[in-house]
């Protein structure tokens, strides 16, 4: 099984061509930001887009999308925002919006609502043997929640819920300049970056554990 994932769309989703093998996923998962404070309509463009590469996906709202985009996908049955799905032996949960930014996005929670919401997510799957967790917000003070000024602006609450249950990866954006890696526990963490600037994620169960590895699409592979 392998998953591939992305995120902070930003309404530029054309380099979804470029990924390889992108047909031989089991499902694509979009971690938040499909608009630049857009509504339905560009959301909806934007899924419509990635489904012509595959039919399974599961998504939600970044901070940057109206809070309308976050039905849209709920009504599509594809939202992973305080939701859970399984994948054969994975369950997938998440959590979107962004904790507090200075920036007044249009979808942002209190850190009491993405611990609620996170949790809500976990139980729809805490029986399944691996966990994959998506946050749309990174974990704070790891090496994927650093902004340009050097500080670190990511969610207390997704790193208590990281350090509390240790799921096997957990998938995040938000903070575009801050694309790499770290590990918390036994949690991998990857942060992709902008879709826009190539990067993306592969998951896979390999030895009873989930593994995830940062990809880049090749330049001129479109």
């Amino acid at each position: 099984m392998k998953i591939i994932a992305f995120g902070d769309i930003h309404e530029h989703a054309d380099k979804v061509r470029g990924i390889k093998d992108i047909s031989d996923a089991s499902c694509l998962i979009i971690t938040g930001d499909l608009t630049n404070r857009g509504g339905i309509e560009q959301a909806k463009r934007i899924i419509d887009y990635i489904r012509g590469y595959h039919p399974l996906i599961y998504a939600q709202s970044g901070n940057f999308d109206g809070k309308e985009v976050e039905s849209y996908l709920r009504e599509q049955g594809i939202s992973l925002h305080g939701q859970g799905f399984a994948l054969g032996s994975i369950g997938i949960f998440g959590v979107g919006g962004s904790n507090p930014t200075p920036f007044r996005t249009p979808n942002e929670y209190s850190e009491e609502e993405i611990e609620s919401l996170i949790l809500q997510g976990y139980r729809k799957v805490k029986d399944t043997p691996l966990k994959l967790f998506v946050s749309h917000s990174p974990p704070c003070n790891t090496k994927v929640d650093i902004v340009s000024g050097g500080h670190h602006a990511g969610s207390i609450s997704v790193r208590r819920f990281i350090e509390t249950y240790q799921p096997h990866v957990c998938l995040t954006g938000h903070i575009h300049e801050a694309k790499g890696e770290d590990v918390l526990g036994r949690t991998v963490i990857v942060n992709p970056g902008m879709l826009k600037d190539g990067g993306y994620v592969e998951v896979y169960e390999e030895e009873g554990t989930l593994k995830a590895v940062l990809r880049q699409i090749k330049t001129g592979a479109f």
